[in-house]
C-alpha cells in the first residue's frame, strides 16, 4: 500500500523524471495492492522505482507486546527478506534493487540514487505570517494620545 501511495501522490506530476524509493522488507502484511501489481501500474505511469532491502533473515528481536506501564515486550520473531519480490518490482519499472545490511550500506545507496537520478525540480513552500503588532500598536497610540490629552488640561498648569 506504500508504494501505491506514492504512485498516486506521482501519477499527475508533470516532472520530467518520476522516481520512488522503497524502503523495505519486501513483505505484503497488509493492503489491497499487491506489490508486484503496485510494480506494474507504476511502470504503466512512467515512475522508476528503486527498491531497497533492508532487515535480516532468520529470528530478530522485535516488539511483541505493551505491557500496562507503556514499555515494549520484546521477544525474538521470525523475519524474511522477500528480495525476489523487490528485484521484480525494481525491473518492472527500469529500477534498481539494493541490500541494506547496515546504516552505512544504506548512506551509500542513497548517495548512489543521487548519482542517478539529477533531474532538479522547483518546490512550492507555502508559509502563514501572523501580524502581531497591532496589539503594541493599540497600546502605544493610547498612550501617546493620553499623554497629549493630559499636556493639554490637567499638566498644562504644572509647568
Amino acid at each position: 500500500m506504500g508504494l501505491a501511495t506514492a504512485l498516486n501522490r506521482l501519477r499527475e506530476s508533470t516532472a520530467k523524471s518520476k522516481v520512488v524509493i522503497l524502503l523495505t522488507d519486501g513483505v505484503n502484511n497488509t493492503g489491497a495492492v499487491q506489490p508486484i501489481d503496485a510494480g506494474i501500474i507504476a511502470e504503466k505511469l512512467g515512475i522508476r522505482v528503486y527498491t531497497i532491502g533492508v532487515g535480516t533473515r532468520g529470528k530478530a528481536l522485535s516488539p511483541v507486546a505493551l505491557y500496562p506501564n507503556g514499555q515494549y515486550k520484546f521477544d525474538y520473531v521470525d523475519v524474511d527478506l522477500d528480495e525476489a519480490t523487490l528485484q521484480k518490482i525494481a525491473t518492472t519499472t527500469g529500477g534498481q534493487y539494493f541490500r541494506a545490511t547496515d546504516e552505512v550500506k544504506l548512506r551509500d545507496i542513497y548517495k548512489e540514487i543521487d548519482r542517478m537520478e539529477k533531474t532538479r525540480f522547483e518546490v512550492q513552500q507555502f508559509s502563514f505570517k501572523v501580524e502581531e503588532f497591532h496589539d503594541l500598536l493599540m497600546w502605544g497610540s493610547i498612550l501617546l494620545l493620553a499623554g497629549f490629552v493630559l499636556d493639554r488640561t490637567l499638566l498644562r498648569g504644572m509647568a
